[in-house]
Protein backbone atom coordinates (compact mmCIF):
# COMPACT_ATOMS: atom_id res chain seq x y z
CA UNK A 1 0.00 0.00 0.00
CA UNK A 2 1.51 3.30 -0.91
CA UNK A 3 2.33 6.00 2.03
CA UNK A 4 1.94 9.90 1.47
CA UNK A 5 4.87 11.32 3.04
CA UNK A 6 5.68 15.41 4.68
CA UNK A 7 9.37 15.58 3.79
CA UNK A 8 10.94 19.09 5.00
CA UNK A 9 14.57 20.17 3.56
CA UNK A 10 13.96 18.38 0.29
CA UNK A 11 15.89 20.63 -1.61
CA UNK A 12 19.27 18.64 -1.46
CA UNK A 13 21.10 16.21 0.33
CA UNK A 14 19.81 13.50 2.26
CA UNK A 15 15.86 15.01 2.63
CA UNK A 16 16.23 14.84 -1.73
CA UNK A 17 17.36 11.40 -1.68
CA UNK A 18 14.38 10.14 0.86
CA UNK A 19 12.27 12.24 -1.63
CA UNK A 20 13.07 11.30 -4.58
CA UNK A 21 13.37 6.81 -2.85
CA UNK A 22 9.75 7.13 -1.94
CA UNK A 23 8.68 8.92 -5.33
CA UNK A 24 10.25 5.98 -7.50
CA UNK A 25 8.52 3.31 -5.50
CA UNK A 26 5.30 5.08 -5.91
CA UNK A 27 4.70 6.73 -3.17
CA UNK A 28 3.19 10.18 -2.62
CA UNK A 29 4.95 13.50 -1.41
CA UNK A 30 4.73 16.81 -0.17
CA UNK A 31 8.01 17.66 -0.62
CA UNK A 32 9.07 21.36 1.02
CA UNK A 33 11.55 23.63 0.66
CA UNK A 34 12.54 27.22 1.13
CA UNK A 35 13.28 27.77 -2.40
CA UNK A 36 9.80 25.87 -4.49
CA UNK A 37 12.28 26.77 -7.90
CA UNK A 38 14.91 23.81 -6.03
CA UNK A 39 11.87 21.22 -6.61
CA UNK A 40 10.59 21.93 -10.27
CA UNK A 41 12.64 18.77 -11.01
CA UNK A 42 10.93 16.88 -8.99
CA UNK A 43 7.81 18.13 -10.20
CA UNK A 44 8.60 17.29 -14.11
CA UNK A 45 9.71 13.85 -13.33
CA UNK A 46 6.95 12.65 -10.83
CA UNK A 47 3.99 14.75 -11.77
CA UNK A 48 1.06 15.28 -9.34
CA UNK A 49 2.87 12.22 -7.11
CA UNK A 50 4.59 15.17 -5.64
CA UNK A 51 3.29 18.15 -3.95
CA UNK A 52 6.26 20.90 -3.81
CA UNK A 53 5.27 23.62 -0.86
CA UNK A 54 7.53 26.38 0.00
CA UNK A 55 8.64 26.43 3.72
CA UNK A 56 10.61 27.87 6.04
CA UNK A 57 10.07 25.54 9.39
CA UNK A 58 10.97 28.28 11.51
CA UNK A 59 7.68 30.21 10.50
CA UNK A 60 5.16 28.44 12.90
CA UNK A 61 2.20 29.75 10.54
CA UNK A 62 3.75 28.37 7.35
CA UNK A 63 4.20 24.98 8.97
CA UNK A 64 0.51 24.40 9.83
CA UNK A 65 -0.59 25.99 6.81
CA UNK A 66 1.64 23.57 4.62
CA UNK A 67 0.68 20.61 6.87
CA UNK A 68 -2.77 20.81 6.61
CA UNK A 69 -2.51 21.96 2.69
CA UNK A 70 -0.75 18.52 2.35
CA UNK A 71 -3.47 16.90 4.47
CA UNK A 72 -6.11 18.35 2.18
CA UNK A 73 -3.86 17.31 -0.92
CA UNK A 74 -3.33 13.79 -0.18
CA UNK A 75 -6.10 12.81 2.01
CA UNK A 76 -3.69 11.42 4.39
CA UNK A 77 -0.37 11.88 5.78
CA UNK A 78 1.88 8.72 6.89
CA UNK A 79 5.33 9.47 7.09
CA UNK A 80 6.23 12.99 8.37
CA UNK A 81 10.56 13.49 7.78
CA UNK A 82 11.59 16.41 10.33
CA UNK A 83 15.35 16.80 8.06
CA UNK A 84 15.41 20.43 7.92
CA UNK A 85 18.78 21.72 9.48
CA UNK A 86 21.90 22.58 9.42
CA UNK A 87 25.09 22.99 11.73
CA UNK A 88 26.46 26.09 13.43
CA UNK A 89 30.07 25.56 14.02
CA UNK A 90 31.90 27.52 16.77
CA UNK A 91 33.20 27.60 19.80
CA UNK A 92 30.88 28.11 22.78
CA UNK A 93 32.95 31.28 23.52
CA UNK A 94 32.38 32.56 20.03
CA UNK A 95 28.75 32.13 19.88
CA UNK A 96 26.77 35.04 19.42
CA UNK A 97 23.19 35.25 20.87
CA UNK A 98 21.56 35.68 17.04
CA UNK A 99 23.54 32.42 16.17
CA UNK A 100 22.30 30.44 18.62
CA UNK A 101 18.97 31.36 18.41
CA UNK A 102 19.02 30.65 15.02
CA UNK A 103 20.22 27.16 15.27
CA UNK A 104 17.89 26.58 17.77
CA UNK A 105 15.15 27.87 15.62
CA UNK A 106 15.77 26.00 12.66
CA UNK A 107 16.75 22.81 14.04
CA UNK A 108 14.71 22.61 17.88
CA UNK A 109 11.81 24.57 17.48
CA UNK A 110 11.45 23.76 13.37
CA UNK A 111 10.59 20.38 13.94
CA UNK A 112 8.68 20.64 17.30
CA UNK A 113 6.17 22.66 14.57
CA UNK A 114 5.77 19.88 12.16
CA UNK A 115 4.92 17.50 14.74
CA UNK A 116 2.64 19.60 16.48
CA UNK A 117 1.26 20.27 13.11
CA UNK A 118 1.02 16.74 11.45
CA UNK A 119 0.13 15.17 15.23
CA UNK A 120 -3.43 15.60 15.35
CA UNK A 121 -4.08 14.50 11.83
CA UNK A 122 -1.99 10.95 12.68
CA UNK A 123 -4.37 10.73 16.14
CA UNK A 124 -7.27 11.26 13.94
CA UNK A 125 -6.75 8.21 11.60
CA UNK A 126 -4.87 6.58 14.81
CA UNK A 127 -1.50 5.70 12.49
CA UNK A 128 1.70 7.50 10.97
CA UNK A 129 5.47 7.31 10.99
CA UNK A 130 7.58 10.37 12.73
CA UNK A 131 10.92 9.96 11.38
CA UNK A 132 13.62 12.32 13.07
CA UNK A 133 16.99 13.29 11.33
CA UNK A 134 19.62 13.75 13.96
CA UNK A 135 22.70 12.87 14.40
CA UNK A 136 25.69 10.77 15.88
CA UNK A 137 26.21 14.88 17.03
CA UNK A 138 22.87 13.80 18.65
CA UNK A 139 24.62 11.36 21.02
CA UNK A 140 27.81 12.52 21.53
CA UNK A 141 29.67 16.16 21.78
CA UNK A 142 32.53 17.20 20.05
CA UNK A 143 34.59 20.59 20.27
CA UNK A 144 33.32 23.53 17.99
CA UNK A 145 29.85 21.82 17.41
CA UNK A 146 28.17 23.58 20.98
CA UNK A 147 24.95 25.06 19.63
CA UNK A 148 24.49 22.26 16.52
CA UNK A 149 25.09 19.28 19.59
CA UNK A 150 22.71 21.53 21.48
CA UNK A 151 20.30 21.51 18.97
CA UNK A 152 20.36 17.67 18.60
CA UNK A 153 20.69 16.43 21.68
CA UNK A 154 17.56 18.30 22.45
CA UNK A 155 15.88 16.98 19.61
CA UNK A 156 17.06 13.50 21.28
CA UNK A 157 15.03 14.07 24.43
CA UNK A 158 12.00 15.57 22.72
CA UNK A 159 11.65 12.72 20.49
CA UNK A 160 11.83 10.04 23.38
CA UNK A 161 9.34 11.86 25.19
CA UNK A 162 7.23 12.28 22.34
CA UNK A 163 7.03 8.40 21.00
CA UNK A 164 5.60 7.42 25.24
CA UNK A 165 3.06 10.24 24.11
CA UNK A 166 1.65 8.45 21.29
CA UNK A 167 2.27 5.07 21.19
CA UNK A 168 -1.46 4.71 21.80
CA UNK A 169 -2.51 6.27 19.72
CA UNK A 170 -0.86 3.88 16.68
CA UNK A 171 1.86 6.36 16.13
CA UNK A 172 5.62 5.55 15.43
CA UNK A 173 8.82 7.43 16.18
CA UNK A 174 12.32 7.16 15.09
CA UNK A 175 15.23 8.50 15.47
CA UNK A 176 17.62 8.81 12.73
CA UNK A 177 21.25 9.19 13.61
CA UNK A 178 23.32 9.79 10.42
CA UNK A 179 26.95 9.65 10.29
CA UNK A 180 29.20 11.28 7.71
CA UNK A 181 27.09 11.00 3.84
CA UNK A 182 28.91 12.50 0.78
CA UNK A 183 28.00 15.52 -1.09
CA UNK A 184 28.15 15.41 -4.67
CA UNK A 185 31.56 15.15 -5.18
CA UNK A 186 31.63 12.16 -2.85
CA UNK A 187 33.09 13.17 0.10
CA UNK A 188 31.85 13.88 3.45
CA UNK A 189 30.77 18.10 3.46
CA UNK A 190 33.38 19.89 5.74
CA UNK A 191 32.06 21.47 8.96
CA UNK A 192 34.07 24.56 8.50
CA UNK A 193 33.13 25.49 4.86
CA UNK A 194 29.97 27.18 5.82
CA UNK A 195 29.80 27.10 9.59
CA UNK A 196 27.48 30.93 9.14
CA UNK A 197 29.88 32.21 11.93
CA UNK A 198 30.36 35.75 11.80
CA UNK A 199 33.56 35.99 13.18
CA UNK A 200 35.98 33.49 14.42
CA UNK A 201 39.11 34.27 17.45
CA UNK A 202 42.44 33.01 16.07
CA UNK A 203 42.66 30.83 19.57
CA UNK A 204 40.33 28.14 18.29
CA UNK A 205 41.96 27.71 15.04
CA UNK A 206 44.60 24.06 16.07
CA UNK A 207 41.13 23.02 17.10
CA UNK A 208 39.48 24.27 13.89
CA UNK A 209 42.38 22.37 11.97
CA UNK A 210 41.62 18.99 13.79
CA UNK A 211 38.26 19.19 13.74
CA UNK A 212 38.25 18.95 10.18
CA UNK A 213 40.64 16.38 9.75
CA UNK A 214 38.88 14.35 12.09
CA UNK A 215 35.90 14.52 9.74
CA UNK A 216 37.89 14.09 6.69
CA UNK A 217 39.02 10.89 8.25
CA UNK A 218 35.40 9.46 8.21
CA UNK A 219 33.75 7.19 6.00
CA UNK A 220 31.37 8.94 3.65
CA UNK A 221 28.39 7.42 2.99
CA UNK A 222 26.46 7.32 -0.06
CA UNK A 223 23.01 9.26 0.58
CA UNK A 224 21.12 6.92 -1.95
CA UNK A 225 21.62 3.61 -0.02
CA UNK A 226 20.71 6.08 2.90
CA UNK A 227 17.37 6.39 1.50
CA UNK A 228 16.66 3.20 1.01
CA UNK A 229 17.31 2.20 4.30
CA UNK A 230 14.85 4.45 5.45
CA UNK A 231 12.45 2.65 3.07
CA UNK A 232 12.83 -0.40 5.39
CA UNK A 233 12.41 1.67 8.38
CA UNK A 234 9.12 2.95 7.31
CA UNK A 235 7.64 0.01 6.19
CA UNK A 236 8.51 -1.96 8.99
CA UNK A 237 5.93 -2.96 11.43
CA UNK A 238 8.26 -2.49 15.08
CA UNK A 239 10.57 -0.10 13.94
CA UNK A 240 13.24 1.32 16.64
CA UNK A 241 13.18 4.26 18.54
CA UNK A 242 17.16 4.80 17.52
CA UNK A 243 19.26 4.03 14.93
CA UNK A 244 22.54 5.11 13.42
CA UNK A 245 22.74 5.79 9.75
CA UNK A 246 26.83 4.79 8.99
CA UNK A 247 29.57 2.86 10.70
CA UNK A 248 31.73 5.46 10.73
CA UNK A 249 30.75 6.76 14.14
CA UNK A 250 29.78 3.99 16.04
CA UNK A 251 33.16 3.05 17.56
CA UNK A 252 33.11 7.05 18.96
CA UNK A 253 29.48 6.58 20.12
CA UNK A 254 30.97 3.31 21.71
CA UNK A 255 33.50 4.94 23.50
CA UNK A 256 31.60 7.99 24.93
CA UNK A 257 28.89 6.04 26.19
CA UNK A 258 31.35 3.51 28.16
CA UNK A 259 33.28 6.28 29.49
CA UNK A 260 30.07 7.83 30.70
CA UNK A 261 28.49 5.12 32.49
CA UNK A 262 32.24 4.38 33.96
CA UNK A 263 32.48 8.01 35.41
CA UNK A 264 29.26 7.72 36.97
CA UNK A 265 30.45 4.65 38.73
CA UNK A 266 33.61 5.98 39.72
CA UNK A 267 31.52 8.44 41.25
CA UNK A 268 29.25 6.60 42.97
CA UNK A 269 30.77 7.47 46.52
CA UNK A 270 30.36 11.41 45.91
CA UNK A 271 27.05 10.76 44.56
CA UNK A 272 25.63 8.52 47.85
CA UNK A 273 27.12 11.78 49.76
CA UNK A 274 24.94 14.17 47.87
CA UNK A 275 21.99 12.10 48.40
CA UNK A 276 22.65 12.00 52.38
CA UNK A 277 24.10 8.51 52.36
CA UNK A 278 27.18 9.45 54.11
CA UNK A 279 28.28 5.75 54.87
CA UNK A 280 28.68 5.08 51.30
CA UNK A 281 30.37 7.79 50.57
CA UNK A 282 33.87 5.97 51.15
CA UNK A 283 33.14 3.88 48.50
Amino acid sequence: MSKVWFVTGSSRGLGREFVEAALSRGDRVAATARNPASLEELVAAYGDAVLPLAMDVTDRAAVFEGVKRAREHFGRLDVIVNNAGYAQVGAVEELTERELRDQMETNLFGAVWVVQAALPYLREQRSGHIIQLSSAAGVIAMPLGGAYHASKWALEGLNEALAGEVVDFGVKVTIVEPGGFATRDGRNPDPLANGHMAETDPAYDGLRRRLGAFTGKQPAGDPATAAQALLKLVDSGNPPLRVLFGRGFYPVIQQAYADRLRTWDDWQGLSAEAHGDRDQSDR
